[in-house]
C-alpha cells in the first residue's frame, strides 16, 4: 500500500508506537461559551493558562491550522477555546462541527453491551446466528468483533486495492457490503480470540448484526439508545457527507502519491466533504462538536449507560501480555500498559480514549476515571504538517497527552513515540 495511507492510519491506530491566529475568547483564563457568547470563568485559571500554552506551542510546532479544545475536571470547566482558522479569514469557533470517526466505535460497543444487559444477546454468541452468509461468521463471536480479536483482515489498512479506490474517488458513497467484499473472503489472520488486530471490518459486521438482532436500523438505534439518552444533540449521522453549520473545514495533502504529485510541488486540497462512509458501519458515520466530544469522554469513561459488569468488560485490560506481532499483519502487536483495546475503546495507561484521524483532520476524547479529567481536542492542518509523501500524524493525540501530563502528572498518558 502507498506509504501515505499506511503512515496516517497507523498513526491513528498505533498512537503509542508511531502561535494562534484567531481566538474565540480573550487570551486570559476565561473560556468562550459558544451557546451564548458569554465568558465562563475557569475553575483553575493557572491550569487554563498552562493548557493554552501547550495548545499554542503545539500549533506552532506541528503546523496546525485550527485547534478546538475543551477540558474539565470533575465537571468543572478548565478551558473551552478555539484557536486558528477554519478557512482563510474565518476564525475557528467552539460551536463548529466536525467528523468524529472512531468515536462512534464506542457508541456501537455501548449499544451491544446494552443488549447484553437486557439479556437479548450474549457476548459469546456467534455472528452466524444473525449473519450466516458472512464468511467465518460461525467461528467469530460478538465479543471478538467488539474487541477486534476476530482475526478478520482489515479492508483499509494494508489493502492496496481499497486504498487506490478510496483516493481515486473520495466522494464515493460506500455500502457495508462493498466494504466487506475487500476483507471477509480472505482467510482469518489467526484463530479468533487468540490475538488482536485493528480492523474496521469488525465494526461494519457488528453494525449489521445489531440491526438483525433488534430489527431496527442503526441510525435509530444510535439515537434511541445512545445519543438521545446521553443528550448528544449535536452528534448525528446525516446519511450523506454533509456537516451541519457551522463547519470546521479540513484540508489535506494525503492524496499526493495517489495523484502522482511530485515531491516538493505545492499540493493542498479541501477535504472537508470527502465521503466518510468507509469509516464504520452505516448509521454510525457521524458529525459532532467539541461539547459532545467532551461529554462522550465522560459518559463512555464512566459507563453511564451500562451495568457495572458491562462497563468492566468494556474497559478490561485482559489483553495485556496475551497478543503478539504477526508476519503480514500490520496492526498486530503486543497489548501493554501503553495501549490496550477493551470493547470498543483503547486504554492508554489509565486513560480511556478514542483518537480518529482521516481526511485532513484529527480528534481525541479521553477520560481519566480516577481524577475525573475529561479532554476533548479537534485539529486541522497547515500544508507544512504533511511530509513529501502526504503523510501526517495525529497531532490531536499528541496534544491530549501533553494536556493529560499537565493535569495529572502522576497518572499521565504514555507519550507517543515519534
Amino acid at each position: 500500500m502507498p506509504p501515505t495511507r499506511r503512515v496516517l492510519l497507523l498513526t491513528c491506530v498505533l498512537a503509542l508506537l508511531a502561535a494562534c491566529t484567531a481566538n474565540t475568547s480573550s487570551p486570559d483564563s476565561s473560556s468562550a461559551d459558544a451557546s451564548n457568547g458569554s465568558a465562563v470563568s475557569s475553575a483553575d485559571p493557572a491550569q487554563a493558562d498552562a493548557v493554552m500554552k501547550i495548545v499554542r506551542d503545539t500549533m506552532a510546532e506541528s503546523h496546525l491550522k485550527a485547534v478546538i479544545v475543551r477540558v474539565t475536571v470533575d465537571g468543572k470547566e478548565i478551558v473551552t477555546q478555539a484557536l486558528g482558522e477554519s478557512m482563510t479569514g474565518v476564525p475557528a469557533t467552539t460551536d463548529m462541527h466536525f467528523r468524529n470517526g472512531a468515536v462512534a466505535i464506542s457508541y456501537v460497543s455501548t449499544l451491544l453491551l446494552q443488549l447484553v444487559d437486557e439479556k437479548k444477546v450474549s457476548l459469546d454468541d456467534t455472528v452466524s446466528k444473525w449473519l450466516p452468509d458472512i464468511p467465518h461468521a460461525d467461528r467469530v463471536t460478538l465479543r471478538q468483533l467488539a474487541q477486534m480479536t476476530s482475526g478478520y483482515v482489515d479492508y483499509v489498512i494494508g489493502n492496496t486495492e481499497f486504498d487506490r479506490a478510496l483516493y481515486a474517488a473520495p466522494f464515493r458513497n460506500w455500502t457495508p457490503e462493498e466494504l466487506l467484499a475487500f476483507a471477509t473472503p480472505k482467510p482469518l489472520l489467526y484463530e479468533p480470540g487468540t490475538n488482536w488486530n485493528y480492523a474496521h471490518t469488525n465494526y461494519v459486521i457488528l453494525g449489521l448484526a445489531l440491526e438483525k438482532i433488534t430489527g431496527q436500523p442503526m441510525t435509530d438505534l444510535m439515537q434511541d439508545k445512545v445519543l438521545g439518552p446521553l443528550g448528544l444533540d449535536d452528534t448525528t449521522d446525516p446519511g450523506t457527507a454533509a456537516i451541519p453549520e457551522p463547519v470546521l473545514h479540513a484540508f489535506s495533502s494525503e492524496r499526493r502519491e495517489a495523484l502522482q504529485i511530485p515531491p516538493g510541488a505545492p499540493f493542498y486540497e479541501e477535504s472537508t466533504y470527502w465521503n466518510p462512509s468507509w469509516t464504520i458501519t452505516h448509521g454510525a458515520v457521524q458529525t459532532t462538536n467539541i461539547y459532545d466530544l467532551h461529554d462522550t469522554a465522560v459518559a463512555i469513561g464512566t459507563g453511564e449507560l451500562l451495568s457495572a459488569e458491562s462497563y468492566e468488560a468494556m474497559v478490561s485490560t485482559d489483553l495485556r501480555g496475551k497478543t503478539t506481532a504477526l508476519p503480514g499483519c500490520t496492526t498486530c502487536f503486543p497489548q501493554s500498559e501503553d495501549y490496550t483495546y477493551g470493547l470498543g475503546l483503547p486504554i492508554v495507561g489509565n486513560w480511556l480514549m478514542q483518537n480518529p484521524l482521516f481526511s485532513g483532520s484529527a480528534a481525541v476524547e479521553a477520560y481519566l476515571p480516577s481524577q475525573k479529567i475529561a479532554v476533548a481536542v479537534a485539529v486541522t492542518y497547515e500544508p507544512a504538517a504533511f511530509d513529501d509523501t502526504g503523510a501526517y500524524k495525529n497531532e490531536a493525540d499528541r496534544l491530549f497527552r501533553k494536556i493529560g501530563a499537565q493535569l495529572a502528572p502522576t497518572d499521565a498518558p504514555p507519550m507517543a513515540v515519534g
